[in-house]
């Protein structure tokens, strides 16, 4: 069994409101001016990370989780439980809602729920995202959809770099223009349209909408689920717990110097946001820079890291 850190390449994807972010702040080749997302820990069919380096090189995440399970502690589940991507919404995304496993099972050929969270790595100034609506009822929401009253509808929450968002399954929620954001997900694609600001695409087409889904999942009325980091400061690294849900529990690691860790977690789920560093385990050492993404599988349960940078980090 492996026991070194795995290390993955991400799969970008083409969106009508992405951007360049991606290549001008991790530096990642993208083939477009409009890529939205990075997929960069992901074993979901639509983009599948790839094992970069070491003796499983070459395969899919998902090939290891059917094949090598004993990497991941044995965690059972025929799908890898987690999607971690990078977005960059250039332009306002389109206002959606997810559904719960138990919806998305029955209604979308067996796909899991999607409840996701959002840490917003970077955003212009005054940026603010769409995160809930005003509806008391269903049949209010079906009224103020049918009726366009989007600015009335929709809540609009102020933003800044730092900020930490928990978004379950139901909540109406978009991301909006000029924001980079790490998602910590559910592995699952599924997402209903609720608006989409009326814009077409390159056909003069508007994209669809799933507005009879959409209003039958969403949590009316709409429950705030605030977050509460609670922060710890051990030897030259700060750790802030974001949330601890059914789904994942997600961190952020601050390490200023060297920083010794003791995994209790089957694996770990790390992306490096910023600054650069050293991962060392076993006289193995690997280079960290912004924008690497990997996985510290079961055997790695001790380890140093070295240097002057921010990981976000989650397990189921």
């Amino acid at each position: 069994m492996t026991k070194s850190p795995l290390f993955l390449t991400p799969v970008f994807q083409e969106r009508i409101w992405g951007g360049t972010s991606l290549r001008d702040q991790f530096n990642y080749e993208i083939s477009s001016d409009l890529t939205g997302e990075c997929w960069a820990i992901s074993a979901h069919p639509n983009g599948q990370s790839i094992i970069a380096s070491g003796e499983h090189a070459g395969k899919t995440l998902g090939q290891l989780w059917d094949e090598n399970r004993e990497i991941f502690g044995g965690v059972e589940g025929s799908k890898f439980p987690l999607l971690t991507k990078i977005l960059d919404a250039n332009n306002d995304l389109s206002v959606q809602v997810h559904p719960d496993d138990e919806y998305a099972h029955a209604n979308e050929n067996g796909e899991l729920g999607k409840t996701e969270c959002w840490y917003i790595i970077d955003c212009k100034e005054g940026a603010d995202m769409i995160y809930g609506h005003t509806a008391t009822s269903k049949e209010e929401l079906v009224k103020m959809v049918e009726n366009g009253e989007w600015n009335s509808l929709l809540r609009r929450v102020k933003i800044k770099p730092g900020d930490f968002f928990y978004v379950p399954s139901g909540t109406i929620h978009a991301l909006c223009e000029g924001t980079l954001v790490l998602e910590t997900q559910q592995s699952s694609d599924t997402t209903y349209r609720v608006y989409d600001y009326d814009r077409t695409d390159d056909k003069g087409e508007k994209r669809e909408l799933h507005l009879e889904k959409a209003i039958e999942v969403s949590t009316v009325p709409h429950v705030d689920r605030e977050a509460l980091p609670a922060v710890a400061q051990l030897n030259n690294v700060t750790i802030t717990t974001f949330v601890e849900e059914e789904y994942f529990t997600v961190y952020k690691w601050e390490v200023n110097g060297q920083a010794s860790f003791s995994k209790e977690q089957p694996f770990l789920i790390c992306s490096v946001i910023d600054g650069e560093g050293k991962l060392v385990h076993q006289g193995e050492t690997h280079t960290l820079s912004k924008g690497a993404h990997f996985i510290l599988p079961a055997g790695v349960d001790e380890f140093e890291i070295d240097g002057n940078c921010s990981l976000i980090v989650s397990h189921v």
